[in-house]
């Protein structure tokens, strides 16, 4: 290999050397080295180390999200039914381990209990934030630990948002719209029309239509399937076209034919989940984890919990550059905030001290008229 990279004239060798930034050079091989087999420890170390996905499921109670999750991950999770006796909002978390053939999956479910059911819902979008906020917090001071533990630390941070949309058939609620604009720039928010067989076919495209430009004229930021890649180009470039789906959940098997497939059972006929001509279903499951799931976790982690990090720091007082726009060092950034804390605590200590001696002062002077009296009356 170096007899290759070495050869040829002279002057090309010192081109090569004068010019690094235009491009490198190819350098064939003489024979099999074995690098080409990276793609396959890395493989092998993520399957060893297993995965861990985060789903947050905002809707208002009885929309159906529990069974959603139960159909979408083909297993029974344990969990009460919520009331719609909720005080407030509140966010419970469950954590499961799946296993799929050999591949590992630590799922976490969060659901929004009471969201929707009381009287005033100006608010009801605050502890959903609160939550997602403090899952990136409790990352970020894993990060700035001394010794970190990264690669053991459990990682909360929500990956995805399904919004269950109620199948009114007219339009968004505004706690709909205001809850989504206020997480598209914290998670990736996939809405979802939840019981769709509530409405008709027709009434079901009008509907989505609404939806569509009711997101568009709000400027809610909804996550887009990626078409950056060639392989999933074409599909994930479909399935935007369908965003929202609409869903049907059902643990409930029904034999239609000669086959058991899992199904809504009504007087007027049955609703097959799997059935892409009754649902969307298939569609949801596809894009959220057959395709897109790794995508999900690295925009989680680039985009939404970056911006966290990006705007935390600067409230600390850090930055990457000076006034100059020169590069600003972590250590220089530390110690200019450690001196100016320094520095204003002396400045405390030093008002208190004069505080005290002002006191002092007083006091001595109030004692010296007194015993002034003390001699007058004697």
């Amino acid at each position: 290999m170096e007899a290759e990279a070495n050869s040829g004239s002279p002057e090309d060798s010192w081109a090569f050397i004068q010019r690094p930034g235009e491009g490198c050079r190819t350098v064939p091989l003489a024979g099999h080295v074995g690098f080409d087999s990276l793609p396959d420890q890395l493989v092998n170390q993520s399957v060893s180390q297993g995965f861990c996905f985060n789903i947050l499921c905002v809707g208002e109670t009885g929309l159906g999200k529990s069974t959603l999750m139960d159909t979408l991950f083909n297993t029974k999770f344990e969990g009460e039914p919520a009331t719609h006796t909720q005080p407030g909002v509140q966010l419970q978390s469950n954590t499961y381990d799946l296993q799929e053939s050999n591949v590992g999956l630590k799922l976490t479910i969060v659901s929004t209990v009471g969201f929707g059911d009381q009287i005033n819902k100006e608010d009801s979008y605050r502890p959903i934030v609160e939550f997602i906020d403090a899952q990136f917090e409790a990352y970020l001071q894993e990060e700035l630990k001394i010794r970190r533990l990264l690669h053991n630390y459990h990682d909360s941070r929500i990956h995805a948002c399904l919004y269950f949309i109620a199948p009114t058939g007219h339009s968004l609620k505004s706690l709909d719209l205001v809850t989504m604009k206020k997480l598209d720039s914290k998670v990736n928010v996939i809405p979802i029309i939840a019981k769709s067989d509530a409405i008709s076919k027709s009434e079901l495209t009008k509907f989505k239509i609404k939806i569509t430009s009711e997101l568009v004229s709000n400027g809610v930021q909804i996550y887009q399937f990626p078409t950056d890649d060639e392989a999933v180009a074409e599909i994930n470039g479909t399935m935007n076209a369908h965003l929202p789906f609409a869903v049907i959940g059902s643990t409930e098997e029904l034999k239609i034919g000669n086959k058991m497939v899992k199904a809504r059972q009504y007087p007027w006929g049955t609703v097959q989940v799997e059935n892409e001509a009754h649902c969307d279903f298939v569609k949801l499951r596809e894009m959220l984890i057959r395709v897109n799931m790794e995508d999900l976790r690295e925009q989680t982690h680039s985009r939404h919990y970056e911006l966290y990090r990006r705007c935390k720091l600067e409230e600390m007082g850090f930055k990457d550059t000076d006034p100059d726009s020169k590069p600003f060092s972590l250590q220089e950034t530390y110690e200019a905030k450690r001196n100016e804390f320094l520095g204003e605590l002396q400045k405390k200590e030093e008002e208190m001290r004069q505080m005290f001696v002002q006191r002092v002062k007083e006091k001595e002077a109030e004692l010296k008229e007194a015993e002034k009296e003390n001699k007058s009356c004697l």
